[in-house]
């Protein structure tokens, strides 16, 4: 227990120490976000605010983690495919800030590397820690065997669909690193409460330290964005958390606040190219509301509550399921 305390806290004022120096660095070199034109003209005022915070995140939890940790390969390896995720991102924040564009690393090459990060941590869990290839729906016993290709295609699919939930999520001051804060702090009590899973739990709570810190810059108004680095790298932490923990199902509910933004695109661009019309004012969800006049803040804490109740529904019903 005492290890997860401080691996927190380490990350945490690791964080609050970095931030205002890399904020700095990034505004004297002019590494400044690129704000789509077609996005809420709010949003305008925001451009030039320093980006790649997600560097911050990460480099805040390395020290902690691996100090702390025993090295466990199921923990190595979430640690592994979240950095991975983390460089695609850097790579495609740094592309929109040389090229001054708001369109980064092609959606290829973001797919390619995240299907290379799945054939990874799909073969360490297979492999090395053991799990069998099946469905757990945890709500009841029931599991289904869907052998092991497709078990590949459920870990790339939870991946991917980690990744990109919170990057639609990470566009208002504080929401992504919040919500994700929310969902990780839940990762680390499922993760405390199984028997061989400490240095996920430590790993977990790490990144919540992490993004607690960088929620001090990064709320409302945000002296600085977590950009791609932070959402896809916190999405990859998520998405292998879920593989790792046999809760891929589970994810859906646990992660309610980025189901329900993906959907929330989903549902727009169907609509409209099937029926010529928007179901929303503006699609991720979080936009819709800004459209309606409701503040930055009210929309961050009305989805922080939602985000608390998704999981703490998912941590009870994961709870029941093995028995505790």
């Amino acid at each position: 227990m005492g290890e997860i305390v401080i691996g927190a806290m380490a990350s945490m004022l690791i964080c609050l120490f970095l931030s205002p120096r890399f904020i700095t660095f990034l505004r004297g070199r002019e590494f400044g976000q690129h704000i789509r034109e077609e996005g809420p003209a709010g949003h305008q005022t925001k451009a030039g605010t320093p980006t790649m915070g997600g560097l911050i995140i990460f480099t805040a939890i390395i020290v902690p983690f691996l100090v702390l940790s025993d090295r466990d390969v199921a923990a190595m390896t979430v640690f592994f495919v979240a950095l991975g995720c983390a460089a695609l991102g850097f790579a495609d924040d740094f592309i929109k800030i040389v090229k001054r564009r708001s369109l980064g690393l092609s959606a290829r090459w973001k797919l390619l590397g995240q299907i290379f990060l799945a054939l990874v941590l799909w073969w360490v869990a297979r492999h090395e820690v053991g799990l069998e290839p099946e469905l757990l729906f945890r709500i009841s016993d029931l599991s289904v065997d869907i052998g092991p290709v497709a078990y590949f295609v459920l870990v790339l699919l939870v991946l991917v669909g980690a990744t990109n939930g919170v990057n639609l999520t990470d566009g208002l001051d504080g929401l992504a690193a919040g919500v994700s804060a929310i969902v990780l702090m839940t990762y680390t009590a499922i993760c405390f409460i199984t028997v061989g899973q400490h240095d996920l739990a430590l790993l977990s709570v790490c990144l919540v330290g992490a993004c607690v810190g960088f929620l001090w810059f990064n709320a409302f108004p945000a002296s600085v964005f977590m950009g791609d680095t932070g959402s896809l790298g916190l999405g990859g932490a998520i998405g292998a958390l879920a593989v790792m923990t046999q809760t891929e199902i589970l994810l859906i509910i646990i992660g309610g606040i980025f189901v329900i933004e993906a959907l929330s695109v989903l549902i727009q661009v169907f609509s409209f190219k099937t029926f010529g019309k928007r179901v929303l004012l503006m699609a991720p969800l979080h936009h819709h509301f800004e459209m309606m006049a409701w503040s930055e803040t009210r929309i961050m804490l009305r989805f922080w509550i939602i985000a608390a109740v998704c999981s703490g529904v998912g941590f009870a019903i994961y709870q029941q399921s093995i028995g505790g």
